[in-house]
């Protein structure tokens, strides 16, 4: 491979602003060469025509060109290895020869290599070629890997007698029959040199920007566009095709987003090292199944092109001058907790971009809610007197799992009730699959109320807030009760919210659920008295809830 050394254009880029480490970040790839031509393949003392040299492999290119381009001291591949006089087939290009084989190894030295044993495409027009014509034309396509590409397009040149008719040349891709250009205006050395060497002048060239190229395979033509013969002369080599193909690549954050949150597919667009622009690129990705779009993608792309249907993002841009990457952002969610992945093979459709190197995973896991549980044995509220509950257990709006219980052996409540062994319990715990629960439960055994009005073995409520894969929370409430007997009658299983009237005497409601926090916490009551003269009292009472974060728990 030949060195690159800074070339000065006015209308064209150097190459080494191309392929200079310094001007790029580490993560863009170099550009990949193609094609590569120093017209050094099998070359001896003698120059050869153009046309009879076979380049290395694996393309073995030949050439071919029109043949105004083939006389007159013209498609000779000329070293200073040549004799000094002019061998037979170089003796039409008579006292210039010494001037010819220069022009070699004046391109030799500008490439950093032998000028001595280099060699070089000259062409010094002792009779008037017409214009615009074929110089120089591959005799056969050079495959590139697969259509729709960015290609650059790079050639050293030199010219003389710069005080007369310059030559200007200009160089096409070709894609089967159609010639793109990969200039703005021709080459002109003589106007634009990198340097000037033994009075040569000399430059390294490149396409005007990247070609985004549609076919698999291509091939190059050289047009010299000046017609005159009074001057004119000037060599070219190192021809060289460049893939300069943008990266996809695929990301999501690195923390874990709850259920319902928001966060973003990036879809980054990583520039080749020499950074140039890259316009007309496009693709999709199929978003994972679950995943959804969670608002309007936004890009810093040039001209981005974004839509999402159906669960496919279509995208298109391009990536400006001087730019490492740019990024599509696609905000996306998901309605239940799990790991998301998208991979290099659920992006389709690529044109003019590489598919992303490794798939790219998201994991939404449940909300941190935080736990409310509460459970009390027994409490009396009386006309102008809030009573305390008896043995409470608290977890009080926390998102730490935790348990809080205790125990009562017996416990008298004057003139309303007398009791036996008291238990309560409340937790919040957290699932081996992330899942919370908040729990309490209350027990209560030898329940006499109201002086045998009410009476039982054993009553037990018990109240429970979970939270789901979908990030809701879902409630629910048990009662047990043991040998239930109200005003003498015997009661099993009482249904929801059972009321009973005692005319004169009191209300009372069994297995009594009051939901709250709107739907993410219950209250469950095993019995609930209100008497005739306002004494408000509760046996065995559990409330449960879950709350996310940011929000204010419920109140009882």
């Amino acid at each position: 491979m030949r060195r690159i050394v800074p070339a000065v254009v006015l209308t064209l880029i150097p190459l080494t602003a191309v392929l200079s480490p310094g001007a790029a970040t580490a993560a863009p790839a170099d550009p990949q060469v193609v094609f590569s031509e120093e017209f050094e393949n099998g070359q001896g003392t003698a120059p050869v025509m153009v046309t009879d040299y076979v380049g290395p492999a694996p393309h073995a290119m030949t050439y071919t060109a029109d043949p105004a381009w083939l006389t007159s001291c013209n498609g000779l591949i000329a070293s200073r290895l040549n004799p000094a006089v002019a061998p037979p087939l170089a003796q039409q290009c008579g006292g210039w020869w010494p001037t010819v084989r220069e022009l070699a190894a004046s391109l030799g030295q500008w490439a950093g290599e032998d000028p001595a044993t280099n060699h070089a495409v000259t062409a010094f027009t002792h009779t008037p070629p017409g214009a615009p014509k074929v110089q120089l034309e591959t005799e056969h396509p050079v495959p590139i890997g697969g259509g729709s590409r960015f290609v650059t397009f790079s050639v050293d040149a030199a010219a003389v007698n710069c005080n007369v008719a310059h030559p200007l040349i200009a160089f096409y891709l070709l894609d089967g029959a159609t010639a793109i250009p990969t200039f703005s205006q021709p080459i002109d050395t003589c106007a634009a040199p990198g340097a000037v060497i033994n009075g040569i002048s000399v430059g390294t060239y490149t396409s005007d920007a990247p070609v985004l190229f549609a076919g698999s395979q291509l091939g190059i033509r050289l047009v010299n566009t000046q017609a005159g013969t009074n001057g004119n002369d000037g060599a070219i080599d190192n021809v060289r095709v460049l893939d300069v193909t943008p990266q996809l690549g695929l990301s999501y954050p690195p923390n874990n987003p709850a259920v319902g949150q928001t966060t973003n597919l990036t879809l980054t667009v990583t520039n080749t090292s020499e950074l140039r622009e890259k316009i007309g690129w496009s693709f999709k990705v199929d978003l994972p199944d679950g995943l959804t779009p969670a608002g309007t993608p936004t890009s810093d792309c040039v001209s981005p092109s974004i839509s999402i249907a159906n669960g496919v993002v279509s995208a298109g841009g391009g990536i400006a001058d001087g730019d490492a990457t740019c990024t599509i952002t696609v905000p996306v969610k998901a309605a239940v907790i799990g790991e998301y992945t998208t991979c290099p093979a659920d992006v389709s459709a690529r044109i003019g971009i590489n598919p992303p190197p490794a798939c790219a995973s998201v994991t939404f896991v449940v909300p941190e809610h935080k736990f409310d549980a509460h459970a009390h044995a027994a409490k009396v509220t009386a006309p102008l007197i809030g009573g305390a509950p008896l043995i409470p257990s608290d977890i009080s709006c926390t998102a730490t799992p935790g348990s809080d219980s205790d125990t009562l052996l017996t416990a008298v409540l004057p003139a309303v009730a007398s009791l036996g062994v008291l238990t309560t319990e409340a937790s919040g715990t957290v699932g081996p699959d992330g899942l919370r629960t908040a729990k309490a439960k209350a027990t209560t055994a030898k329940l006499n109320l109201l002086n045998g009005l009410i009476t039982a073995e054993e009553i037990t409520a018990q109240a429970t807030a979970t939270s789901t894969t979908s990030g809701t929370v879902t409630t629910a409430g048990t009662t047990t009760f043991t040998t239930l007997k109200v005003n003498g009658s015997t009661i099993t299983n009482p249904p929801l919210n059972h009321t009973i009237t005692i005319p004169l005497v009191a209300k009372i409601v069994l297995n009594e659920r009051v939901p709250y926090g709107n739907g993410t916490g219950i209250k469950v009551n095993a019995i609930h008295v209100t008497t005739i003269a306002g004494v408000d009292v509760v046996v065995s009472h559990a409330r449960a809830s879950l709350t996310l974060p940011g929000q204010p728990c419920p109140s009882a």
